[in-house]
């Protein structure tokens, strides 16, 4: 059994060890080879393809999860495999709902830096729901309908609420790849909260339907992130991929 005294030292040596990478990443996170994004609901990964070809061009290495949408478990499972083939530094980049993923997969000691997009970003162990319950309901929520354990969005609600800056034919096209997520995906909580160590970067959608901005900036001020807001809907990543580019470009030390 661990003795009062040897735990006590534990908690000062884990907190030592964050404020350690804290200053040795005060200058800046360390140059990244590799990017890694995942998606959230109602997408799949190739809601980065627009973003992607900025990141190659910069000499990156990229790889967008297939994240399940089953269950927080098996997305993050996911992601730590993906996180596992990189080879270096690693800048972790989460849109909407994958903002929990990075949020807990964050931790992993490759991960050099993390980028939210108009994404969710939990304290360890808190409740989401709750927390967006503080804010006014976005009007994408009552768009959402379910087919059993399945859910998904309505397509007057993906054109209006998800995509409400894109042409209506692009949206479209994402409509049509749109992925069904699992109930039990929403009830996951996160126990670890990667960026209370690591540096954070967010991207705030000034014209989100989905998620609340002032919740965005909430969240984004709490973890202290390096913050850009874009006039956009919640698919900044599609409509305003260069600043996204950009951002995690300076997440990564090559901006």
């Amino acid at each position: 059994m661990i003795s009062r005294r040897s735990f006590s030292a534990m908690i000062v040596a884990g907190a030592a060890a964050a404020l350690t990478l804290r200053f040795a990443w005060a200058a800046g996170p360390p140059k990244a080879q590799n990017v890694v994004l995942v998606h959230g609901l109602f997408a799949d990964g190739s809601c980065w393809s627009e973003v992607i070809p900025y990141l190659q061009m910069a000499g990156l290495n990229v790889t967008s999860v297939q994240n399940p949408l089953t269950t927080l478990e098996e997305a993050v499972a996911e992601t730590q495999r993906v996180l596992d083939r990189q080879d270096g530094p690693t800048v972790l980049v989460g849109h909407s709902f994958s903002g929990m993923i990075v949020t807990e997969a964050g931790v992993d000691p490759k991960v050099s830096a993390l980028v939210y997009v108009a994404a969710r970003a939990p304290d360890a162990g808190e409740d989401y729901t709750a927390l967006a319950k503080t804010y006014p309901t976005p009007p994408a929520s009552a768009g959402i309908v379910f087919d059993g354990d399945e859910g998904r969005l309505t397509e007057a609600a993906f054109l209006r609420d998800f995509a409400g800056d894109l042409p209506e034919a692009k949206a479209k096209v994402l409509y049509a790849v749109q992925q069904p997520f699992h109930k039990a995906l929403l009830t996951g909580r996160t126990s670890h909260a990667a960026w209370r160590t690591k540096p954070s970067f967010y991207a705030v959608s000034t014209e989100d339907r989905t998620i609340n901005p002032d919740l965005e900036r909430f969240m984004a001020k709490r973890m202290n992130a390096t913050t850009i807001e874009l006039k956009s809907s919640h698919l900044s990543l599609i409509s305003h991929p260069r600043e996204i580019a950009d951002l995690i470009l300076k997440a990564g030390g090559a901006a």
